[in-house]
């Protein structure tokens, strides 16, 4: 992981730059759109949502596995059927998932619990 706050800050950066040109900000006012105004989760599930793999590549030099690893749970797998594909490629390629479908029924299952609870 990169230690250097100016050297994240322009990957991130390149990172936003890149989100932009895919237009997936298309809801946005581009200008609103900035490293000051998105966190970390944001950034790592847009990433993962519209980007390719060398940008995801990227978010592993910038962010832990284990950051990495709770936004893509919090973020994108509660979408469910919507980026089931996507979901299953991430828990098997990424998180090394034996059994990608298990996995995500199971993360989905605890999701589901956890809103239940409120």
């Amino acid at each position: 992981m990169i230690k250097d706050k100016n050297l994240l800050n322009e990957k991130k950066q390149r990172l936003i730059d890149q989100l932009k040109k895919e237009h997936a900000f298309w809801s946005y006012s581009l200008e609103s759109v900035s490293l000051e105004h998105m966190n970390d989760d944001q950034l790592i599930a847009y990433t993962m949502r519209y980007l390719d793999l060398a940008e995801i590549k990227d978010l592993f030099s910038i962010f832990s596995y284990g950051k990495i690893k709770r936004a893509w749970k919090n973020l994108l797998v509660p979408e469910g059927e919507y980026l089931y594909t996507l979901n299953r490629f991430f828990a098997w390629y990424y998180f090394k998932a034996k059994n990608p479908d298990a996995y995500l029924k199971s993360l989905q299952t605890r999701h589901l619990n956890s809103l239940l609870q409120l």
